[in-house]
């Protein structure tokens, strides 16, 4: 089955490119993205998939203003070819590969509409491989890269109009691919014998002329299984940009966190995060959260858009619900990102801290899998 990606010379097996190496069932290849503005105004969040071995792609776009969230869902059967990101009214062009991108979504019954340009201020950033297995299978493996920048553009919703001006509205673009759990579950076997554990942070945070990288992933007992600390050079210019990846990126050793937590949640109320460089040197970060995103809005944990799932050959739907009204321990509101304000010495910043934390963790305290902060 060829594809228009079969004349690049980008082959990794005999086959062709749609054809993938794996027949796993949870392969998938996706885009993310943030934006937020750097007073805490708004969030708005992104994000498109392929399921191949599934044969669907989906995709969300949500923003939180004003105490409310709106969202819109998309999902259709996955063409035959991989260089087709169109969902409907929703359009993801890489106008310029890991530089530029454009997302367009056009006028539909949901009322969310927006034409968004991501202009990077960094190069790409590699994220470390990662691979957690459960007791009987290999729950999630992955590559990723991110990569800084701001929006320039237009988002429609409810009536209302928001400019996106990129002097204000800073961004984050997440690539990744490789196996994680999506659409609905396989048939189970023998009974699980316990809940899955994850706790997740993940703080990508912009300075004035540079970026710092932030993220982990710990056991039930607190202990590291996954760490990434960069800092990256910020540029004024994307065409100062010096290529895919930026020879003055420093890889830190270590990454150390702190997080207060809301009572009865697993919300952080305030955190510090410190990046340690092999020799000692640390970034000492206090984080100042200033605005709530439940990344259900984007199709994470969602019980009806979540990512994966068959929902016909091209459906859409819009939601809205308050901000205050989300239960803030339901599974579905348990994947989060804050946007935060940022300070390390005299120097400020702003960025996000995004938070998964199922199941027990000792070092908060947590016991069950989803009891909330004492």
């Amino acid at each position: 089955m060829l594809s228009k990606f079969d004349d690049y010379m980008i082959h990794q097996t005999p086959e062709p490119i749609a054809h993938k190496v794996s027949s796993e069932r949870n392969l998938y290849d996706r885009y993310w993205y943030n934006g937020y503005d750097r007073d805490g105004e708004f969030y708005i969040g992104i994000a498109m998939a392929l399921y191949p071995n599934l044969g669907i792609l989906d995709c969300g776009f949500s923003i939180v203003r004003d105490g409310e969230q709106h969202a819109f869902h998309a999902s259709r059967r996955a063409s035959t070819e991989p260089s087709d990101t169109t969902v409907g009214p929703f359009r993801l062009e890489i106008t310029r590969p890991m530089l530029s991108s454009r997302l367009v979504i056009e006028k539909n019954e949901t009322g969310i509409e927006c034409d968004l340009t991501f202009i990077p201020r960094t190069a790409n950033v590699e994220e470390g491989y990662q691979k957690l297995r459960s007791d009987r299978s290999v729950v999630m493996e992955s590559t990723r890269f991110a990569q800084y920048g701001t929006w320039q553009g237009v988002v429609r919703y409810d009536g209302k109009e928001v400019p996106i001006d990129p002097s204000r509205v800073y961004a984050t673009k997440d690539r990744s691919w490789g196996q994680r759990p999506v659409g609905d579950p396989a048939p189970p076997g023998a009974p699980v014998v316990a809940m899955h554990q994850v706790f997740f942070l993940w703080a990508p945070l912009q300075w004035e002329d540079q970026c710092t990288h932030f993220g982990v992933f710990e056991d039930e007992n607190g202990f590291l299984w996954h760490a990434d600390a960069q800092v990256v050079p910020a540029y004024a210019s994307p065409h100062a940009i010096p290529g895919v990846t930026d020879p003055g990126t420093q890889i830190w050793g270590g990454c150390e966190h702190r997080v207060e937590y809301v009572k009865g949640t697993r919300v952080a109320s305030s955190a510090e995060i410190a990046m340690v460089s092999k020799t000692g040197e640390r970034l000492d970060i206090e984080l100042e959260p200033m605005i709530l995103y439940r990344m259900k809005g984007s199709g994470y944990s969602h019980p009806e858009w979540g990512h994966g799932k068959w929902k016909g050959e091209l459906a859409i739907a819009g939601e809205m619900w308050k901000c205050d009204d989300a239960e803030p321990l339901a599974l579905e509101n348990q994947h989060i990102q804050q946007v935060v304000r940022a300070r390390c010495g005299e120097r400020t910043g702003v960025g996000v801290l995004e938070q998964i934390c199922l199941g027990p963790h000792a070092t908060y305290g947590f016991k069950e899998f989803l009891d909330g902060a004492a």
